[in-house]
């Protein structure tokens, strides 16, 4: 079965790939079986050589590899560069800190006691559409840096950016087998990840995907980590600098066409400045750009596929029929590409189940709190735990929503973002385990207890 290339903002294909048969995927596997043999041995110095050489060929061909991102996905081409850009920077925070995060650990004990970080072999990547670089790369910089090797199942609809991210860390100097790129269907993954050579599993993705891998590899007893979907809340609050708020609201709701995990998607308002947000709100959305995103003043691109498109269709729908008040947008456009308008939904009621569903796309969905405590129950509302966002200025509110919004990580008057020096997941349905920073490192490390007892003095 052929997987297909499209263009979001045409609907034309643009390339088309052969599934690799299990004889070919068996050969890929076997190399990385044996690659998992002799690259942890390779000095870490070596590595991290190849990781410097690897941000250096993100960094001076950027204007090469970011239109393969808009081309595949739809995101405005000044987005894709800004994520390539991102990527550099992981692989520059791991060549430069993987030899503190990686020392060992002397523990005080009655003997000389350490602990030891040790890769676990060949971890296998299942990888999202929605930012076809920066998913992996968060994956694979630490990943080989800290000598395990790397399997990428990336989405179907972008082969071209995964063949690329393989040259690139091959052109890099990585050894043959270190990292692979396996163009294979979904149906694939479950025998996959049932060879003993597969140690481990990282899966970024939906929450049905992730309850599928992550009752397999515990089956298996392998370990892995899930980073699924969010339905992040933005609290604001009367003490917050509105402009500021609303300006930031519009591009958390907005970021990458309104398909990513972090985005922001309910957006709690205090009602003593309910409806000064609305309304700007409102009036930002509407000022946005739609149309080619490889033009340089695009804001807004196409939505991935024309099943992203028909699902969130159909949760708006679903939400009008419930109750909601359309403020601005509902619609999908008409014309080549799988486009969507920008879109405020506001007195959605609780019962409806799109209350509690994430919609991935460039749709916003508007509460109104009574109180501070109103405000973080909405926002604990819900199966999802990735991040948070709010807005005040006041010492004890901050102090409170810190402690209180159940969440992996929560941004006080700044938009939630992704950054290699902190870690990244989420709990309840979001997920488990962590990306990035040390913590994320060590998901993917056997952490060796050593014990060197003194000999006892011979009598």
């Amino acid at each position: 079965m052929a997987i297909q290339s499209i263009n979001p903002a045409t609907g034309k294909l643009l390339r088309s790939f052969d599934a690799l048969t299990e004889a070919a995927l068996s050969e890929k596997l076997s190399l990385a079986h044996q690659a998992s043999r002799t690259f942890p041995s390779i000095p870490l110095e070596h590595r991290a050589l190849c990781m410097n050489k690897l941000a250096s060929l993100l960094e001076h061909e950027t204007d090469e590899i970011a239109p393969t991102l808009t081309l595949e996905m739809g995101k405005p081409l000044h987005a894709a560069r800004q994520e390539v850009s991102k990527c550099t920077t992981a692989c520059r925070y791991y060549a430069e800190h993987a030899a503190r995060i990686l020392a060992s650990e002397p523990v005080a004990t009655e003997n000389s006691s350490y602990i030891r970080y040790e890769p676990l072999g060949v971890v296998l990547a299942i990888m999202p559409w929605n930012f076809p670089f920066w998913q992996v790369f968060r994956f694979l910089a630490p990943a080989l840096m800290a000598g395990n090797v790397g399997l990428l199942k990336h989405a179907p609809n972008v082969p071209q950016c995964a063949l690329l991210i393989e040259s690139l860390v091959r052109r890099a100097g990585f050894p043959r087998g270190s990292f692979q790129t396996l163009l294979i269907e979904i149906e694939q993954v479950e025998h996959l990840l049932a060879d003993p050579r597969i140690a481990a599993v990282t899966l970024t993705g939906s929450v049905q995907a992730g309850r599928a891998i992550g009752a397999q590899a515990g089956w298996l007893i392998k370990k892995s980590v899930l980073e699924l979907g969010g339905s992040d809340p933005f609290l604001v609050l009367p003490s917050c600098d509105l402009d500021e708020a609303v300006e930031t609201a519009v591009r958390a709701r907005l970021i990458n066409n309104g398909q990513s995990c972090i985005a922001a998607k309910r957006f709690i308002v205090h009602e003593s400045i309910y409806d000064a947000f609305e309304q700007r709100f409102v009036a930002g959305m509407e000022a946005m750009t739609i149309g080619d995103p490889m033009k340089e003043d695009t804001d807004i691109g196409p939505l991935a596929s024309v099943r992203a498109a028909e699902t969130l269709e159909a949760q708006v729908a679903q939400a009008v029929q419930d109750g909601a008040r359309v403020l601005t947008g509902g619609q999908r456009m008409l014309g080549d590409g799988f486009y969507y308008e920008p879109t405020v939904l506001a007195s959605l009621p609780r019962t409806s189940p799109i209350y509690r569903e994430e919609l991935f796309g460039p749709v916003a969905m508007l509460f109104k709190a009574a109180s501070l405590d109103e405000a973080i129950e909405i926002a604990n509302d819900t199966p999802f735990g990735l991040g948070a966002s709010a807005w005040t200025r006041d010492p004890a509110e901050q102090q409170r929503l810190v402690s209180e919004l159940q969440c992996g990580s929560v941004f006080i008057n700044a938009m939630v973002s992704s950054d290699p020096r902190l870690p990244f997941g989420g709990i309840k349905q979001s997920g488990y385990g962590r990306e990035l920073s040390a913590a994320g490192m060590r998901e993917f490390l056997n952490a060796k207890t050593v014990v060197l007892a003194s000999p006892q003095p011979q009598r």
